[in-house]
């Protein structure tokens, strides 16, 4: 019996592909300075399952998943969501960090800093 397959399954690889399609306005602000190793020269995927969650964004390199969120995050039902999700990658050694999409779309400089602080952290 074959076991599922941890990243990037093929299963969601639809939603993931709709996902990329219909990025929010903070993911394509925060996408244009990371893709294509803009950052640090550290490879980050959009879009990128792992087990049964997609996550925003991932740098393998240092396991490191970006997400972020609307106003919708701030409801009790999606908090809960988010605190399940964020278990169930720590278990898998990723670390998740989490931003507001105003804070990408007001403040991208700092939001940007506290990414390679994080980085460095986990160096």
């Amino acid at each position: 019996m074959n076991t599922p397959r941890l990243c990037n399954n093929v299963a969601i690889k639809i939603k993931r592909r709709s996902l990329r399609k219909n990025q929010t306005d903070a993911e394509r602000k925060l996408w244009s300075v990371m893709r294509n190793k803009q950052m640090d020269n550290l490879k980050f995927f959009r879009q990128y399952s792992v087990g049964p969650y997609i996550l925003d964004f991932y740098c393998p390199k240092h396991k490191l998943a970006i997400e972020l969120d609307g106003g919708q995050h701030g409801e009790e039902k999606q908090r809960a969501h988010d605190e399940e999700r964020a278990n169930y990658l720590r278990q898998q050694n990723i670390y998740t960090i989490r931003f507001w999409d105003n804070e990408v779309l007001t403040n991208l400089e700092g939001v940007i800093e506290k990414i390679k602080e994080e980085i460095s952290n986990r160096s």
